[in-house]
């Protein structure tokens, strides 16, 4: 069991932090995924006839990310969370990407909820995860880039395991060796808000639908949730 750790600065920090963990065993990534096709479609179709649009940075839940990314020493309009960069894409080229079904499910979501989100290999995840400050020692080699090596900043938010930072900018961008591709078999997916007394709800919401999405296609799933007052769980 891998164990997902809020350090308690972090907890102290954020405390409307609430991130959901849906956990998937057994995963089939080789098969089609129709009800994923058909959440990418539907987003794309109501992108193209103007009923629905991505949430942009006026927008609370993107504003949120980038007072939070600016208290750590992080520009946030040149390194961008992940939904705020990913409905930017959408908006300009009127679709989201195909990775692989596992990923274009947690984009989906991601994008249609306005919410961050994630995902780990959880078999090439070392020992347990931490979500903490980074001291400027560890390494960090990023989704597509095998051959680079990064070193966070000081005070940066990151995800880490025992060998090395698993995201940077707390969600900014995530490393290539806990990426999730079709082969993946055991996957963490990670929703995550800033403000869970406004926003808890929608990320409930968005956690029972990644959920659906996956279930279907694996031998079991789970939802969990990490809070400042429950700042650990198994997955």
């Amino acid at each position: 069991m891998t164990v997902f750790r809020i350090a308690p600065a972090v907890a102290d920090a954020f405390p409307g932090t609430l991130i959901a963990l849906v956990t998937a065993t057994g995963l089939r990534g080789h098969e089609p995924w129709p009800a994923t096709a058909h959440a990418l479609e539907d987003l794309e179709r109501q992108l193209a006839d103007g009923s629905w649009s991505p949430a942009d940075e006026s927008d609370p839940r993107i504003e949120a990310w980038h007072t939070a990314y600016r208290s750590f020493g992080t520009n946030p309009r040149r390194v961008r969370p992940s939904v705020d960069a990913l409905g930017r894409r959408m908006a300009k080229k009127g679709t989201l990407p195909r990775i692989n079904p596992a990923v274009d499910s947690y984009n989906s979501v991601s994008v249609r909820h306005g919410l961050p989100a994630g995902a780990f290999d959880l078999d090439q995840v070392k020992g347990d995860v931490d979500i903490r400050y980074a001291d400027g020692g560890e390494e960090f080699t990023p989704l597509g880039e095998p051959d680079t090596v990064e070193n966070p900043k000081p005070g940066e938010v990151v995800y880490a395991d025992t060998a090395s930072i698993l995201t940077r900018h707390w969600n900014h961008r995530d490393a290539h060796r806990t990426r999730v591709t079709e082969d993946s078999t055991h996957v963490a997916f990670i929703l995550e808000t800033l403000q869970e007394p406004s926003h808890g709800h929608l990320l409930r919401t968005a956690a029972k639908e990644l959920q659906s999405l996956l279930a279907p296609h694996a031998e079991q799933t789970a939802v969990h949730y990490l809070t400042p007052a429950g700042p650990g769980v198994a997955a």
